[in-house]
């Protein structure tokens, strides 16, 4: 069986290429199809794999600025020559699926989100884009939109990373979907006695994840925050003027700086909406309670008095109860019992579940039976499986 791994690029190592590294554990002579690829930007488990990039690699500049291609991606995934594979797994987030598979192979999408900067989040794009994008927008928007939703017919199989992103390829696909939750190296943390007085703000700076709720909360409380994350350099630079002294940015750290803050802090303060959150479940993997947004995947991660504190709303003074309210009942959330919700998580659980979804594709395309999680009639409520607990 030849296997294809289709990712949309390949230029840094995130949650999306932590996906990918799991699926060539489980296929390692799978080949990778990918819109455009900086080696060294990528860890030597998946560069050991053959990786075909589109013809967007070619165009100077295009690595770089790939964003800024979202207008040939469609007709560069398209160009992508899959002909002679039997299983293909799609990476979907910018995009992925709209690859052309052929009739005889299995197509399993695994979809991080529907592309947000056209459907769910395509207001808070438009607002904070430059000129030249906000004029084009809504020229492109429809155009890829149309693309977006009939190359989910391409698909077989959706799995999807959480509940939240589920709802979302019900809304603007009209498929079902199954869940299971991205694989987090939960290995690699460890709880420590040496805590700190500070809590810590960590992932990529950017508008949407609302780390200016944090950094203004603490500032008014006096209270210590650690921020670790870059961004462009525009967001950075209007945290640090909202920033107090008790406020402290560290930039991009090394893993091992990450782990040490991640361990050590009273607690992970998590203001932002996300489609699941892998940062979330890395603190709790090193024992410390999270006080996070709820909505999003953390309603789905963050058990609520047990191993964190969910607030309802984006503003500084739910943020400042939410503290307070955790400081008060700190001695309840114990880092053994939080370690051990995060272990659900793990790589194994979700290269196990995803084994079995495909397993099942597979059989389901020999015997000729219809699809195990296929399309859904527009009034069906949405019904994704959970492939794996999560509390």
């Amino acid at each position: 069986m030849r296997v294809a791994i289709v990712h949309y690029w390949l230029v840094s190592m995130r949650g999306g290429e932590k996906v990918i590294e799991a699926l060539c554990d489980m296929y390692p002579d799978a080949d990778i199809f990918t819109l455009v690829y900086d080696p060294e930007k990528i860890s030597d488990k998946i560069r050991r794999h053959r990786i075909i990039p589109s013809f967007l690699q070619r165009i100077p500049g295009a690595v770089a600025n790939y964003q800024s291609m979202l207008p040939l991606m469609p007709f560069a995934l398209e160009s992508l020559d899959l002909r002679d594979y039997d299983l293909i797994i799609s990476s979907e987030s910018g995009p992925a699926k709209g690859i052309i598979p052929p009739p005889h192979a299995v197509h399993v999408c695994y979809c991080h989100s529907p592309m947000r900067y056209i459907w769910d989040h395509y207001h808070i794009y438009r607002s904070t884009a430059g000129i030249a994008a906000r004029m084009m927008m809504p020229v492109l928007a429809p155009i890829l939109r149309s693309w977006d939703a009939s190359s989910s017919l391409r698909v077989d199989r959706f799995v999807v990373n959480s509940h939240h992103v589920g709802e979302r390829v019900r809304k603007y696909y009209r498929r079902s979907a199954s869940v299971v939750p991205p694989p987090v190296s939960v290995d690699d943390f460890a709880l420590t006695a040496d805590l700190g007085d500070f809590y810590l703000c960590a992932g990529q700076i950017v508008p949407y994840k609302r780390i200016d709720l944090a950094v203004r909360a603490f500032t008014e409380m006096g209270r210590n925050l650690v921020v670790i994350g870059d961004g462009a350099k525009g967001d950075v630079s209007a945290l640090k003027r909202l920033a107090g002294p008790t406020v402290r940015f560290l930039g991009r750290t090394s893993f091992q700086d990450l782990k040490l803050n991640l361990a050590r802090c009273r607690a992970l303060v998590f203001p932002g909406e996300e489609d699941f959150g892998i940062v979330p479940v890395e603190a709790m993997a090193s024992g410390r309670p999270v006080i996070a947004f709820g909505r999003g995947g953390a309603l789905e991660t963050v058990v609520h008095g047990h191993t964190g504190l969910l607030f309802h709303e984006q503003s500084v003074e739910a943020l400042i109860d939410a503290v307070h309210q955790f400081e008060e009942s700190a001695q309840l959330f114990r880092p053994d019992a939080i370690r051990a919700h995060a272990s659900q998580f793990g790589t194994q659980n979700f290269q196990t579940s995803m084994r079995k979804i495909i397993d099942e594709e597979l059989e389901a395309k020999r015997s000729g039976l219809p699809a195990a999680a296929g399309f859904q009639s527009l009034s069906r409520p949405y019904s994704g499986e959970m492939a794996v607990p999560l509390h």
